[in-house]
Formats: structure tokens, C-alpha cells, sequence
């Protein structure tokens, strides 16, 4: 009996795949990216550096070496450096090539739950300018956001020369990269701001967005002192928000819609303040500068809601506000122990008020992670512009890991934020 042909529905479906062209471009384009990436940090750690020391340290032939140094060079990002070098002393001098850090900028905005911090950054992510925007009594994200483009704006017009690349945004809460959205902020209110679509509308530049403990591990890796290092790194910051960042191989750990650094409601032993949701020592709720301000007030040591203060009180040798910030170092370093039992990183950073600029209290700290990894811990590296810093390192990073993606180095192409005012829309 003959056998019957299968049926069409059962035949086996065939396998798509791209044409070879196409995928031969894409591999190649990500090896173009790669390369250029790895070049331009090269330069940032080591320049004024000879292209041939580029190829030993990135392990890239000497021809394309040359090659990308050409690209960025037009691109504006690097150039020659003024000073020949000679190899040993002997042979051709070598022409080495450095940053250009004189004319391009990002801007950086980082939102607080009090105000917002708009600067401008060079291309070594030094603060070129900055300034602070108090939010006042309502904190509404289309006058903030707003607000924040028209700082910007003003930055600009006092720093002629300076052109701007892109606008990085940083803040604490939910925020998800991908999307360029803060999800959401408790403490301001905020649910599904299209923080990147509104930005980039008032001031026509590349928005990008990021949570700020993850925007500060890329300052860290690219400008600070574990800059370089390739190991894993956490950064815990503690301010109105609490928040995490954990970065391995140089990647920084987003989660899915960018979830990860949520340690707001961790438990905290000790803790006595009452949460929003319920429960007592949440990591937020007894560590934030408000529960800090809350108890200064409390003890008479100020009226504002300016933590600021109480660290001027401490400097000025009263007792209260010298307990009252080693008492939230200690809690701070508990804390600290904690994330290191669970991610176990080479380096913790650290940002918190009394650590960053009392050596007494980040002894504290160190004390209460205990003598075996108290090293491990360090303050930012950025103690008088941190969120200044934050903001601008969200663009800076992505300019580093595509390079060739920025603007080419001409009149026609070269950004400028716009001047209009125009409604920011719907957020």
C-alpha cells in the first residue's frame, strides 16, 4: 500500500534568517562600535597617548587604530596633541592624541525631591556649569521637566563655545532606560512620565534617562577613582531616595524595564522608623535625609528641611547633630554589609552626606561593615558635584559605548538646544 504524502499543516516550516549582506553589516557595525568605544576610553585613561600604545592596550591592529583615530578626530572627540613623544628617546617621534575636551558638553539634569540640578559636563565629565532649581510648593513634572530645559538653556548662553551633544536625566525611583519613562517616584508623585519625550521636544537633543545610583556606577567607572579597574562595583545611595546600582565586566545590571536598585523596603535590624507601607525599618524610611531632618528638627537643632544644616551644626561642634549623623552612618554601613553578603562586589561606593564629608562618620560606617571588608567601602568620587555628575554621566555613557554615533563635527550637524519654550504636552 502506498504511503500517503504528509500533510502541508505537518511539513516542516522553513528557517528565516537574514540575508548574509545584512548580517555581515550588523556584525560589523557592532565591531566598528566596539572598537571605537574601547579607543576612546583608551584615550580618556590615558591620553595625551600614542596610537601605537592604543594597539597594545586595546589589542587592535595599528592600522585600525589609525583608522578610528581619523573617525573621531572628525568627529570632534579627539585630536593631536600639541607635544611629540619619542619612543625610548629614539626613532620618529610619535604624535599622540588626547581628548578635545574644549568645545563639546552634555547636559546633565538630576531630580531631586526639593529641586533639580541642571549642569553642563565636558567630554572627562567635569562640571562646567551648574545650577539649582527649587521646585517650590507643587512639584509637577511638566513644569519641572520644563523648568529644566530653560536651566539648560541658561547654562548655554553663559558658556559661549561650548556646543551640546546630548542631555543625559537622572533620578531616583522606577525609571526605566529603554523607555526613557520614570515610572514612578513616591516621594514626588510621579507615575508614567515620558521624561526623554518631553526633554528632547524642548530642547531638540538625544534624551537619555536612567535611575541616578545606576547613572553615578558609570560616572564611577568612567571618571572616578575605580575608573579602569573592570571589577564589579555596587554604588548605594542615600538620600530622600535609597537606591542601589550593581555593575559587573563593565555593565551595568538594569533588570527587566529597569527594575533592579529597588532596596527602598529592605529590612533594616535596628530600624525604628514606621513606613508608608506598614512595616518598621524599611531601609528608605529610617535612612532618608527627611527622617534625618525630621529628628534635627525634633532636637532642636534646625528648622528647615535642609540636611545641609545639620552637617554645619556638627561642623560647629554641637553634640546632637555629631550622634545624629554617626547614628545614620552606622545604620548606613548595616546596610552596606548587607548588600555586600548578597553581591559580594569588589568595591562598595558610597553616597551619603555625613560619609562624604565627615571622616568620622565614614569610620562609622567602615566600623559597622566590620574590619574584613571596611576597605572595600568608599565615599563617591564626586563629594561637591554628585548629582550634577549623575545626571551628565547618563548621556556620557552612552557616548562612550557608541562614539561614532555623535554628530559630526560641522556646522549643519553639529546640535544646539532650541530656544523655544514651547509647551512641554502631555506627559
Amino acid at each position: 500500500m502506498p504511503l500517503s504524502m504528509p500533510s502541508p499543516s505537518l511539513a516542516p516550516s522553513p528557517v528565516l534568517t537574514p540575508p548574509p549582506s545584512l548580517t555581515h553589516r550588523a556584525v560589523d557595525s557592532d565591531r566598528r562600535r566596539t572598537s571605537a568605544s574601547a579607543i576612546l576610553r583608551s584615550v580618556l585613561a590615558h591620553g595625551p597617548v600614542a596610537r601605537s600604545t592604543i594597539a597594545r592596550l586595546t589589542g587592535l591592529s595599528p592600522a585600525s587604530v589609525t583608522d578610528h583615530c581619523n573617525r573621531l578626530t572628525a568627529l570632534g572627540l579627539i585630536r593631536e596633541a600639541a607635544t611629540l613623544r619619542r619612543s625610548n628617546g629614539v626613532g620618529r617621534p610619535h604624535v599622540p592624541v588626547d581628548l578635545d575636551d574644549s568645545r563639546f558638553v552634555v547636559g546633565g539634569v538630576h531630580v531631586a525631591v526639593p529641586y533639580t540640578t541642571v549642569a553642563l559636563l565636558d567630554l572627562r565629565g567635569r562640571v562646567v556649569a551648574e545650577r539649582r532649581l527649587n521646585h517650590g510648593e507643587r512639584v509637577k513634572e511638566g513644569d519641572v521637566l520644563a523648568n529644566a530645559a530653560a536651566g539648560l538653556r541658561a547654562l548655554l548662553a553663559d558658556t559661549p563655545g561650548r556646543v551640546p551633544l546630548s542631555v543625559g536625566l537622572a533620578t531616583g525611583g522606577w525609571v526605566d532606560r529603554d523607555s526613557g519613562t520614570i515610572v514612578e517616584h513616591p516621594l514626588l508623585g510621579w507615575r508614567d512620565v515620558r521624561a526623554r519625550e518631553v526633554i528632547h521636544a524642548l530642547t531638540g537633543l538625544p534624551v537619555h534617562v536612567d535611575g541616578h545610583a545606576r547613572a553615578l556606577v558609570n560616572g564611577e567607572r568612567l571618571f572616578g577613582r575605580t575608573a579602569g579597574a573592570g571589577r564589579s562595583l555596587l554604588h548605594l545611595f542615600v538620600g530622600n531616595v535609597v537606591d542601589a546600582a550593581f555593575a559587573t565586566h563593565d555593565e551595568v545590571h538594569h533588570g527587566p524595564r529597569s527594575q533592579s536598585g529597588a532596596i527602598a523596603h529592605l529590612p533594616l535590624a535596628g530600624g525604628t522608623e514606621r513606613c508608608d507601607c506598614g512595616r518598621t525599618g524599611c531601609l528608605q524610611a529610617e535612612l532618608s535625609e527627611r527622617t534625618l531632618c525630621r529628628r534635627a528638627r525634633e532636637a532642636g537643632i534646625i528648622r528647615t528641611a535642609d540636611p545641609m544644616h545639620i552637617l554645619a551644626a556638627a561642623a560647629d561642634g554641637d553634640p546632637v547633630a555629631v550622634r545624629l549623623l554617626l547614628h545614620r552612618a552606622r545604620m548606613v554601613g548595616r546596610a552596606a554589609g548587607l548588600l555586600l553578603d548578597v553581591l559580594n562586589p569588589d568595591t562598595v561606593v558610597v553616597t551619603e552626606m555625613g560619609a562624604v564629608h565627615r571622616e568620622d562618620c565614614l569610620a562609622a560606617l567602615r566600623e559597622e561593615v566590620g574590619p574584613d571588608r571596611a576597605a572595600a567601602v568608599v565615599p563617591t568620587s564626586f563629594p561637591d558635584s554628585v548629582l550634577a555628575v549623575a545626571g551628565g554621566s547618563v548621556a556620557l555613557d552612552v557616548l562612550y559605548r557608541d562614539p561614532l554615533s555623535a554628530p559630526s563635527n560641522t556646522p549643519s550637524s553639529t546640535p544646539s538646544i532650541r530656544s523655544s519654550t514651547a509647551s512641554p504636552g502631555t506627559i
